[in-house]
């Protein structure tokens, strides 16, 4: 199992020797920054081992991350001497079952291979292919630390005394090695020996019908009856899902007050009394479709402790964030807020965890590869930075002198630590950095606004019904989801404007979005894919893939299909099915390259038209889906010819190849930090994504673009060969993101322009490519770029397209094809001088209509003059023109103030609506244009809002406009009457 982010910082730092031009670029930067990172006028290096920053200009300092606060590398002991340290914790855990012949294997990454969950929850989840035979073994045991992160109980993360969303699971795993009595015997040692708890205070739990566990923890272990307690599936069994493995459990607690006796009444949920620290998982059964039990032939063991209960355990702490492994990151907090954590109120506190909290977990995740964004990961990563920024904000925390932004800082703590958990960590700090201020910034912005539609929304509310305003549950949440405020926040700042908050709606709305959308799931699904499992442990030997070297192999043999999810001996014309050969010179896909397209042609008999094909069981098989042709079927055990589509093939090795190419260009022109995000190649396009700060411009877009056409006539010769991951690494081979790589990998090396690590199919000679060209590019994400381009024949269709349309448009402007763009310009003028005209024509228009509605203004008890009314077919620059020149056509006649309202409804269905109080109205009513309009745009299906003085909004809904202007009217009179 070999861990993908330790090749993470390659591209960036080995790239440079690939060629001389890319080399000048890279010591010019060198020089001034080590590995390091020039942002806000920070500059960050690393050297022997340690993070530090020297100020450029007057910025955020991280140089003394490990000196201005204790941190976990500072040892504490315990009364043997023994560290009792997070990190001390951490390696004991692995020395000790390093000792008894466990390999210590790296934390996998955040970003799990597993489709079934969003993020990496458990230590197991790297393991999961070993456990369901998907994968062979490549060590019977092993020991790790695991980076994990959960955010499916966010809320209570600074409540109680050990929920996290970002925490570290130690663990032990056998892969039919030892099973139950060892695993128990060595989690006793480990607990009440190596790190020396007191055994009279250990407790432990089994599932009611294990009495194996409970017979070893009794009689082998010694472990008194009363303190071992039989519980049910819910508490003490594990399972892949409704079918797969599973097993039952046993777990160890930690008893805070022993003086309460252990009577049959103890119960070890009691949170105030118990911490369960080691959970061991016998995963000794296999659950069939009809829910019949059979033991697994290979029985298995999974487990996990929790690293920060632990330290909370032996350091002798109320909690776990008062432990070495966070407090260091809320002293930093609580110090750039000009106070202690010690002499903080509680809920001063709960904001300083919860930024001890998410600053750890937002590090490691963009360490990771994940930015902040909208959706799925990206989402977890801009929510947790978002209550970072907004919890730093009501404590005061202040940015460094000179910068804007003071996440970095307090993350420069986090990330010192972090070694022994993911060395990797160090090395992405500038882009840790960087996206946290870019990140911070931005909601800077956000939140203020948010503060701003609070204010509106409440206002609204009290024009509702001023007797007894409430906040709906959906504005509520809105708030919530989209501007960072908790509800605790809006029901503070409701109350002291006198309105009620309809929590219940609120919790409505909130269930309904994680309904939707889970953040990560607690059961890890490891039951896919287990039919093709089966198959590739019958046939024993995984499909040979001859397809570097060859587009056809004869003679060869089906030997398994599947039919609609079941495995079948023949399939007949029509149907579409999934094919196992032993051998096959079909690309599965993989590394961001489709399938291959084909035939397989069986002797003497039918045609399998090949659609895709694909890798199952974890890599041992090349599954390829085909529909069958012709008259006659296809049997198990045939023999056939598999032939791949040679020009979808050309295709689609000159499109990754230029990908390759296109990456080298980016580092070269946009600079180094550029790193693959993501990449599609297909026959007729290929799309790269990118992390990278900023757009390219469009001067760099046609350097990018220049530099690969150039590589590509230099007619380079290509060479791709297998190597030991290591000797790949020492050449400075750039790896994908996210891609897992054995022992063995691929080395497609363009000499002095590329070399990655990939298994796709590639041209020979760059010169095959053709021609390269840039189709569009865009960002898709907060630091995340797309380029889409095409290569090879596809130039040439792209032309062909193009050409197709400048021949049409040139016939239809009746100009040469060259004085196509300034017939255009010209055109365009026109246009515009036409829709100037019509726009003050209109204008005009309503208003001579508005002049007449001048007398329906209502007059209300104080003197002012109230005028809501419809006037449909105007636009919305021609309602304002009309309100503003009633208002001050009202004003003109005298009274004292003014309030005038406008709506529009067109043929579409439309609204437009427009308010334009004076300050008289302002102050008499405590009327604000924004509230009362944004409330009538809400009837009328849409929103908007505006200042006190003047707004305007939008609907979808026009018969609820007449509806929608009467609310307005009487909110304004009621307001006024009662002033």
């Amino acid at each position: 199992h070999s861990e993908p982010s330790s090749l993470r910082a390659l591209g960036s730092t080995m790239q440079s020797l690939l060629s001389p031009s890319l080399m000048l670029r890279s010591a010019s930067v060198a020089l001034c920054r080590g590995v390091g990172y020039r942002r806000s006028g920070v500059l960050a290096n690393r050297k022997d081992g340690v993070l530090s920053a020297r100020v450029v200009r007057p910025a955020v300092t991280v140089a003394a991350a490990s000196t201005d606060v204790e941190t976990s590398e500072t040892a504490l002991k315990d009364a043997d001497g023994k560290d009792i340290s997070g990190a001390g914790i951490r390696r004991r855990f692995l020395e000790f079952y390093e000792s008894r012949g466990h390999a210590r294997l790296p934390s996998s990454s955040l970003v799990p291979e597993d489709p079934t969950v969003l993020l990496t929850i458990a230590g197991m989840l790297q393991f999961k292919p070993v456990f369901m035979g998907q994968e062979e073994r490549k060590v019977p045991c092993a020991t790790t630390t695991q980076k994990c992160v959960r955010t499916n109980d966010i809320e209570n993360v600074g409540v109680t005394a050990r929920h996290h969303t970002f925490f570290e699971m130690l663990g032990n795993f056998s892969f039919g090695d030892y099973f139950k009595k060892e695993a128990i015997q060595w989690a006793w040692e480990l607990a009440t020996k190596e790190y020396g708890l007191d055994a009279s205070r250990v407790w432990v739990s089994v599932f009611r019908e294990d009495d194996e566990a409970y017979n070893i923890w009794k009689d082998v272990v010694g472990v008194p009856e009363e303190r071992i307690k039989r519980m049910d599936e819910a508490d003490n069994y594990w399972a892949a899902g409704p079918t797969g493995p599973c097993g039952p459990c046993s777990e160890l607690y930690w008893d805070f007050h022993p003086e309460r006796g252990t009577g049959p009444e103890c119960d070890l949920d009691d949170d105030s009394r118990f911490i369960e620290f080691y959970n061991l998982v016998f995963m000794e059964f296999s659950r069939s479709a009809d829910g019949t039990v059979s033991p697994l032939a290979r029985k298995n063991i999974d487990t996990g402790m929790g690293l920060e209960r632990m330290a909370q355990i032996l350091q002798d702490k109320p909690n776990n964030y008062e432990t070495d492994l966070i407090r260091p990151i809320i002293d930093k907090a609580a110090s750039m807020a000009g106070m202690t954590y010690d002499g903080a109120s509680d809920a001063e506190k709960l904001k300083l965890k919860v930024i001890g909290d998410h600053v750890r977990a937002v590090s490691y995740l963009i360490a990771d590869g994940v930015y902040p964004s909208n959706v799925g990961r990206g989402y977890v990563v801009r929510r947790l930075i978002r209550r970072v920024v907004r919890c730093g904000r009501l404590l005061g925390v202040a940015a460094p002198e000179g910068t804007e932004a003071f996440t970095p800082a307090i993350a420069a703590v986090a990330i010192e630590m972090g070694d022994g958990c993911d060395p990797e960590i160090k090395n992405r700090a500038a882009k840790v950095f960087d996206e946290l201020e870019r990140e911070e910034l931005r909601f800077a912005t956000t939140l203020g606004r948010g503060e701003e539609i609070l204010a509106d929304m409440l206002a609204a509310a009290v024009a509702a019904d001023a007797k007894a305003p409430v906040l709906s549950g959906d504005d509520a949440f809105t708030l919530y989801d989209t501007y960072g405020f908790p509800l605790d926040i809006t029901t503070d700042v409701a109350s002291e404007a006198g309105v009620a908050v309809d929590v219940d709606g609120f919790e409505a709305a909130m269930e309904t979005a994680r309904n939707l959308s889970r953040d990560a799931r607690v059961a890890v699904d490891v039951t896919a894919g287990d039919l093709l499992a089966g198959v590739a442990d019958e046939l024993g030997e995984p499909t040979r893939f001859t397809g570097y070297g060859s587009l056809a192999e004869s003679d060869v043999r089906v030997r398994a299909i599947v039919k609609q999810g079941a495995r079948v001996d023949e399939a007949s014309p029509g149907d579409v099915i999934d094919v196992v050969l032993d051998a096959t010179p079909f690309y599965a896909e993989g590394g961001g390259q489709i399938g291959d397209e084909g035939e397989i042609i069986v002797a003497g008999g039918a045609t399998l038209a090949v659609k895709d094909c694909r890798k199952a069981a974890g890599g041992r098989l090349f599954v390829h889906t085909c529909e069958v042709m012709g008259d006659a079927p296809v049997r198990e055990g045939d023999a056939v010819t598999a032939a791949v589509n040679a020009a979808s093939r050309r295709r689609a090795k000159a499109n990754h190849t230029a990908t390759h190419l296109l990456q080298s260009a980016l580092k070269l022109v946009v600079g180094e930090d550029v790193s693959q995000a993501g990449s599609l190649v297909t026959f007729d396009r290929l799309r790269f994504d990118f992390n990278a700060p900023r757009a390219p411009t469009s001067d760099e877009l046609r350097q990018i673009e220049a530099l690969v056409n150039g590589w590509v006539g230099d007619a380079v010769v290509l060479d791709a060969r297998e190597m030991p991951i290591a000797e790949a690494k020492a050449k400075g081979a750039t790896a994908m993101f996210g891609e897992k790589y054995g022992d063995v990998v691929r080395v497609v090396d363009v000499p002095g322009v590329s070399m990655e690590l990939c298994g796709g199919t590639h041209v020979s000679n760059t010169a095959e490519i053709g021609g390269f060209k840039i189709v569009s590019e865009a960002g898709i994400a907060a630091g995340v770029r797309r380029i889409e381009a095409v290569a090879g024949p596809g130039v040439v269709d792209m032309l062909a397209d193009r050409d197709e349309v400048v021949s049409a448009l040139a016939g239809s402007l009746r100009v040469p094809p060259e004085e196509i763009a300034g017939r255009v310009s010209s055109l365009m003028e026109d246009l515009r001088a036409a829709q100037k005209e019509a726009e003050a024509l209109r204008g005009e228009l309503a208003a001579a209509k508005s002049v007449a509605l001048a007398a329906d203004a209502a007059t209300a008890p104080g003197g002012q003059k109230v005028l809501v009314a419809r006037l449909d077919g105007v636009d919305p620059a021609a309602l304002k023109a009309a309100a503003e020149s009633l208002s001050l056509s009202l004003a003109a006649d005298g009274g004292d103030g003014v309030a005038v309202v406008l709506g529009s409804g067109s043929a579409d269905g439309k609204v437009g609506l427009v308010a334009v109080f004076d300050e008289a109205v302002q102050k008499a009513g405590g009327l604000k244009a924004g509230a009362v309009l944004g409330a009538a745009a809400k009837a009328c299906g849409g929103g908007g809002g505006g200042k006190p003085g003047f707004a305007q909004a939008g609907g979808r809904d026009a018969s609820k406009l007449d509806g929608a202007l009467d609310d307005a009217r009487d909110a304004i009179m009621k307001a006024l009457e009662a002033a």
